[in-house]
Parts: C-alpha cells; sequence; structure tokens
C-alpha cells in the first residue's frame, strides 16, 4: 500500500513522502494515529493545498518539543517497588509508570511517547527513551528501587549486589559483636566484677634422697 507521511516517520520518510508499506502497518498504526494518508489522487492534491498549514503547525510543535526536551532531557524519576533480595520486581515497569511519574514532576508525557522495548522487571537504574516530536527525542532515567533510600544508594553507584553484600556483612559482624560480648559477660562475677582465674601452681620438684 503507498501513503502519503503527514509527518517524519522513522525509518519510513519524510512529511510528504510518498512510500510504500505493509498493509497492516498502514491500517493498525500510520492511518488512525493520522501519520499518513492513502496516496490517492484526491489525497495528493488535499495534501498540497495543506502543505504550507502542516509545515507551520510541525514546526511549532517541534519548537515546543525542543523546549521540553531541554528541561527533561537526564531527568532521574524515581519508581518504589516490591522486590526480592536478589533484585527481581514483584510484577513490572511499564511506560505509562514512566509517564506516571514524569508527569507528577511536571512533565506532561503520554505513554504512547515512552520508548520501552520491554518492561523493566529489575532494580536499578534504567535509561528510557522519550520521543516528543517525530523530530526530537530525549532521554531519561528510572532509578527502579525498594525505598527512597536504597534509590540514593543506587544513584550514588552501588547496585542491588553491593547493598546486599554490605547488609550481610554487617549482619556478620553483629553476630560476633555479640559472641564477643557473650564470652565477655561469662568473666564477670554475680557483681559485675571481673572473674581472677587462679595462677597455675608451681611445679614442685621432688626431693633427693640423702644416701646414709
Amino acid at each position: 500500500m503507498h501513503v502519503i507521511l503527514l509527518e517524519r516517520v522513522a525509518k519510513l520518510g519524510q512529511m510528504g513522502d510518498i512510500v510504500s508499506v505493509k498493509q497492516g502497518f498502514a491500517r493498525n498504526y500510520l492511518l488512525p494515529q493520522g501519520k499518513a494518508l492513502r496516496a490517492t489522487d484526491a489525497n495528493k492534491a488535499a495534501f498540497e493545498s495543506q502543505k504550507v498549514t502542516l509545515e507551520a503547525k510541525n514546526l511549532e510543535t517541534k519548537s515546543e518539543a525542543e523546549a521540553i526536551s531541554s528541561k527533561l532531557d537526564g531527568q532521574t524519576f524515581i519508581i518504589i517497588r516490591s522486590a526480592s533480595d536478589a533484585g527481581a520486581l514483584y510484577g513490572s515497569v511499564t511506560n505509562r509508570d514512566a509517564s506516571d511519574v514524569a508527569s507528577a514532576e511536571g512533565f506532561k508525557i503520554d505513554k504512547k511517547q515512552v520508548i520501552l522495548q520491554a518492561p523493566i522487571k529489575e532494580l536499578g537504574l534504567h535509561k528510557v527513551g522519550v520521543s516528543l516530536h517525530p523530530e526530537v527525542e530525549c532521554s531519561i532515567e528510572l532509578n527502579v528501587a525498594r525505598s527512597t533510600e536504597e534509590a540514593e544508594l543506587q544513584a550514588s553507584g552501588q547496585s542491588i549486589q553491593d547493598l546486599a553484600a554490605a547488609a550481610e556483612a554487617e549482619a556478620e559482624f553483629e553476630i560476633a559483636e555479640l559472641f564477643d560480648d557473650m564470652g565477655s559477660a561469662a568473666a564477670l562475677d554475680e557483681d559485675g566484677n571481673e572473674l581472677i582465674k587462679d595462677e597455675p601452681k608451681a611445679k614442685v620438684e621432688p626431693e633427693e634422697k640423702v644416701e646414709e
């Protein structure tokens, strides 16, 4: 099927280009999204008559997208989720979650603008693309953690594995201290005084027999 592009479409063409696409792609995406028209003689003539208006509108929306991109690009957003000690999420983070957390911070982003190849299923820092306009893209970072404290540690460069190892080491240290305290307590009497251990008795040499 041949269509006229009404805006730039990645890996396909620029506004005004007539391109050949699969019917399913045209019917399910390009046509209903208003990104293209069937390349009929009537639509070709209609596009030419509206070309100047469409180009002006494109420039306006592109300028607005660039203004948003300058503020949004590189921003980090924290998303709190439950997860196992190994870092696997009990659920997932989707493009809707990304748009919701960004919108909560004052950036109005539609979930369709978030470029997420697959749902996020692990704790950590994740780079995510955002398409604000066919010609304007930027990226944000999602800090997926179990708490704000953990998110801060991840932001400082520590992974979930580092945090787990640190927690294990701290637990082992506390156990060692507990045993040390128990050993010290065993060496005290009822009044809390340190018990004095009996000094080892001096070895007594046998007396030499005197010959008569």
